[in-house]
Formats: structure tokens, C-alpha cells, sequence
């Protein structure tokens, strides 16, 4: 009998929440996964005791300063040690790489997926910014190179898993579902007093800081809308947000038929992330299961889209295409960055969205400079408009 040969893993972002969650996933199959490479940008401590259990060939750090304290600390494990964002790039080339999970944050996702794709590997993404940010792009060089890219995200995961079978078959429309954040149901007075420390609070993900926020204003929704088009080629219209608070269905496709299939399961971001590596297989796992009678009724409403006006801000910029999803995208990571050391208040999130948006260079078709000038460009118009 033909011995299963492990796939091997880079995981770029290990220290964050998806990367944990990722190694948690291959530490439950260690038969299936290994780890070929890790990288975080400046928690070194926890990227330590990653690279000690799972004995990549390589280590990146992101930060300069903190290489020679990783690489002391590995010098008896025999594992390379980098650092910077050329040493990753380099890196992500390595013939070694079966397989790469993106779950770097925002803007600095897009170099490492696009280098992946240069190198014609697959990728597990979890950065939903590399496609807001260059969905034409990214989608284009993939197709050219014959790079498939599986969804990590939760809802999308749920997309392509209901379109399994189905893609021959054309979607009239697809239903992002949200559970609607810690604030649902509440007004903009509210809003303007809330901390962050009640903005973290998601009512039933354990998330990273950045996608919390998002998750509570409603642009995570916004964001997962734009990844959707470019992901599985939707039209804006095509695509609709749902807000449903149990978050145990997890998206829904519907056909030209009237038919909608569904995926449904408990709020565990390790099922997705255990699918996307292992596809097309599905891999026997030890998560809990989800009973029907701990969960007596669905509600599904329609989002607050007066109120949290991030999510609109998102089909604004969408509709517009051309570099305005990338310049919403820096001037939400500002916003969001400003919020959390309390510079400025929850509801002007979307002020400083809505500013950029009117103020920075618009580009019809913009190439890859085109996408990193407008996000300097950005960044610098909301600091300007927060300060």
C-alpha cells in the first residue's frame, strides 16, 4: 500500500488567530501536514514555540530588530532564520512549499500571494484584503498560471463547498450570512460611546483585533462582499448580505432553478481552514458536532445598512471598481488602527472611509504600483483627516 506522503505547509501570519488555528489543524493531523515554513511579523516569543513543535526548515520574522533573538533562540533545532519582507518573498519560491496559508493582515498580504502565485502554488487564503485590494489582478495571474486559490474565510468556505458538484451549473445569487457583530440592533447615539474593549467582544467568534472591529462596524462584510465578486466572478447584485445571529449557517448559494443549498456547522474557524488544505478530501476531525436541538430556530434579518454604514461604503466602492476597494481598504485599516488606540470614536470609522474615498486619486485600471501608491497615498489622507 502507497504511504500518504504529508503536505507541506507554509504558514505566513502563525502567531495571528487563523495561524494558531492552522497549526491546531495540523497538529490534530500530523499524518496529513507538516510545516515546512512559519513567519509572523513581531510576536517572536509565540513564533518560537511554534518553530520548536513543529520544526519547520525555515523562520521568518518581519521585523529586523527581533532576528537575532529568533535565530539564537533556534540555533540548536537547525532551522533558518529570516527576516524582512524580501527574505519572505524569497522564500515563498522554495521548492519544498506543497502549499501556502496567507493569514498575514491587510495590505501586506498581497505581496507574499502574488510571489505564491508567481511560483504557481496553490494557497489557502485567509486574507481577504489581497482581494479587495487587487482582485482583478490577483484572479488574472491565477488563472494564467493555473493557481487554484481555496477560501479560508468562513462564509466563502461555505460558498465553495455549496458549489461543489455545482459549477456547471450557473448562481443567480449567493447570501452571505453576518451575525451582525456585538452592536446589532443598536443606534448611532449608542455607537458613538462604545469602547473598544466592547467592540472586541464578537457575540460568537474568537477573532484577531483588526477583522473584531471590521466584524462590529460591518465592513468585514463589506470586505467579504468584494473578495466574493473576484472569488467566484459574481456581479455586485448577485451577491446579498444577510444577517443571521446564530451564525450556524454559514452562507447560501442560490441556482437559477430556486434552489439554495446551504453549509451549515458550529462557529469554529478550523473547519474551514482544515478544508481548504485538505480539498478535495474531507478529514475525519475531533471538533464538536452541532445538534439541532441545542438550536431550535434560524432568525435572519436584514442588515442596518443607515446605521453601519461601512457595509454600504464596500458596494459604493465596488461598484466603482478600478482602485476604490483598495483605497477603502487602507482607509478602513487607518480608521480601525486610530479606534483601537482610542484616537477616535467607533461611528467615525466610517467618516474617515467616506473622506478618503472622496479625496484620493481615483484609477480606472490600476496595476500593481498603482495599488501600492494609492494605498501610501491613502494611509496619508486619513491620518490628515484624524489628526
Amino acid at each position: 500500500m502507497e504511504k500518504n506522503i504529508p503536505k507541506r505547509i507554509a504558514v505566513l501570519g502563525s502567531t495571528g488567530s487563523i495561524g494558531t488555528q492552522t497549526l491546531d489543524v495540523v497538529r490534530q493531523h500530523s499524518d496529513s501536514f507538516t510545516v515546512e515554513v512559519l513567519s509572523a511579523f513581531n510576536n517572536s516569543n509565540l513564533l518560537i514555540e511554534q518553530a520548536i513543535e513543529f520544526n519547520p526548515n525555515v523562520v521568518v520574522i518581519g521585523s529586523s530588530a527581533l532576528h537575532d533573538k529568533v535565530a539564537s533562540a533556534l540555533e540548536p533545532y537547525n532551522i533558518k532564520v529570516y527576516s524582512g519582507e524580501e527574505s519572505l518573498l524569497q522564500v515563498i519560491e522554495m521548492e519544498t512549499i506543497d502549499m501556502l496559508l496567507v493569514a498575514l493582515v491587510g495590505f501586506a498580504g498581497l505581496k507574499p500571494t502574488l510571489k505564491a502565485i508567481e511560483s504557481g502554488k496553490p494557497i489557502a487564503i485567509a486574507n481577504k484584503e489581497t482581494f479587495v485590494v487587487a482582485g482583478e489582478l490577483v484572479t488574472r495571474m491565477a488563472r494564467e498560471r493555473a493557481v487554484n486559490l481555496y477560501p479560508v474565510d468562513s462564509e466563502h468556505s461555505a460558498i465553495f463547498q455549496c458549489l461543489a458538484g455545482e459549477f456547471h451549473n450557473p448562481v443567480e445569487k449567493i447570501y452571505l450570512t453576518a451575525s451582525g457583530g456585538p452592536f446589532r440592533g443598536q443606534n448611532n447615539d449608542f455607537l458613538s460611546r462604545v469602547t473598544k474593549e466592547e467592540a472586541l467582544k464578537h457575540p460568537n467568534w474568537s477573532m484577531g483585533c483588526k477583522v473584531s472591529i471590521d466584524s462590529a462596524t460591518l465592513m468585514n462584510k463589506g470586505l467579504e462582499v468584494i473578495e466574493a465578486k473576484w472569488l467566484f466572478g459574481l456581479k455586485p447584485e448577485q451577491i446579498d448580505v444577510v444577517v443571521h445571529p446564530q451564525s450556524i449557517v454559514h452562507s447560501l448559494v442560490q441556482f437559477e432553478d430556486g434552489s439554495i443549498k446551504a453549509q451549515l456547522g458550529l462557529p469554529d474557524m478550523r473547519l474551514p481552514i482544515q478544508y481548504a488544505l485538505s480539498y478535495p478530501n474531507r478529514l475525519k476531525s475531533s471538533m464538536p458536532r452541532f445538534d439541532f436541538l441545542n438550536y431550535p430556530e434560524f432568525t435572519f434579518e436584514k442588515p442596518d445598512r443607515e446605521t453601519f454604514r461601512c457595509l454600504d461604503l464596500a458596494y459604493a466602492a465596488l461598484e466603482k471598481g478600478g482602485n476604490m476597494p483598495c483605497i477603502i481598504n487602507a482607509a478602513n485599516e487607518v480608521a480601525v488602527g486610530a479606534f483601537l488606540k482610542d484616537k477616535i470614536r467607533f461611528t467615525a470609522i466610517a467618516d474617515v472611509i467616506e473622506s478618503c474615498m472622496a479625496k484620493a486619486s481615483f484609477v480606472q485600471k490600476p496595476g500593481l504600483e498603482d495599488y501600492i501608491n494609492s494605498d501610501l497615498q491613502v494611509r496619508e489622507i486619513a491620518g490628515s483627516f484624524i489628526r
